[in-house]
């Protein structure tokens, strides 16, 4: 849609209407008729399970980052004016529901292009700390959390992702609330705690880790040692996660739609659950 002269060329055609002849109706006529004869999976594709969650947040500008300027956009063109709609948006890459990736915090670390595909379809935990998280925002983690869990849920899977369900989503609307405080160092929100996060490294092979909050770390964190050292495994985090209340707390499949930006850092993603 870049070439020279493409903006007037669809507004022209637009003002002309849509040009219908007697080939392309009998070929439509064709395709509606085929679609209908053929079988419900070479129409659409779906998982075997029916239920889905979406975790991401609606990608929009001011939503709230840890630093740097919050995502803005512009319009480029409107349909009225020039026959199509397009923004231009400009984003720091840890915006929004998004990964970090290795290389984020790690020299030599990969970027987003070589994270493959099974590392981003896995299976997903989630484990609660809501109610702590209500009385003391600066609250984390621990591992007594996730051998609680297993007592209940059953032993984490090999290779999942695990995410921490602190309620802090639903404050995603308000920068202030989000970030627990005006500022950096300044931030109170929950995040993993440092042991937490290598249990599950070095006693379950986890995947990744995510949170519903702006870090891996807590907000009062200024070392962020869980990026450090959990980045360093190889392995990843997804942060700003949605709807993790919607999600059982095992037994959910994890579809992480990454974007393999050229030396990506990480970047959004689309995150759903399907069980």
């Amino acid at each position: 849609m870049c070439l020279p002269g493409t903006v007037a060329s669809v507004r022209d055609r637009t003002r002309e209407g849509p040009r219908v002849t007697r080939r392309t109706a009998l070929l439509g006529a064709a395709g509606v008729a085929l679609a209908g004869a053929l079988p419900p999976p070479a129409r659409a594709v779906r998982p075997a399970k029916g239920r889905f969650a979406d975790l991401t947040h609606t990608f929009r500008a001011g939503f709230p980052v840890f630093t740097f300027d919050p995502p803005a956009r512009r319009t480029l063109v409107t349909i009225p004016a020039d026959g199509f709609y397009s923004q231009e948006w400009t984003f720091g890459e840890h915006s929004g529901t998004h990964m970090d990736a290795p290389g984020h915090f790690v020299s030599g670390g990969r970027f987003s292009p070589e994270i493959t595909p099974e590392e981003l379809i896995v299976p997903i935990v989630v484990v609660d700390v809501t109610a702590r998280a209500a009385a003391d925002p600066d609250t984390m983690l621990l591992v007594d959390d996730l051998t609680r869990f297993e007592r209940r849920h059953g032993r984490i899977p090999d290779g999942a992702l695990v995410a921490m369900n602190s309620g802090w989503g639903a404050k995603a609307h308000d920068p202030l609330l989000f970030k627990g405080g005006a500022s950096f160092p300044d931030y109170h929100f929950p995040g993993f705690s440092l042991e937490a996060a290598m249990w599950l490294v070095e006693e379950r092979d986890v995947t990744a880790i995510g949170v519903d909050t702006l870090s891996l770390d807590p907000g009062d964190s200024s070392t962020f040692p869980v990026h450090v050292q959990f980045l360093a495994t190889d392995r990843h985090g997804l942060e700003g996660l949605a709807n993790l209340d919607r999600v059982p707390p095992r037994g959910a499949l994890a579809y992480v739609g990454l974007i393999p930006w050229d030396e990506g850092s990480g970047g959004p993603c689309r995150v759903l659950a399907n069980w």
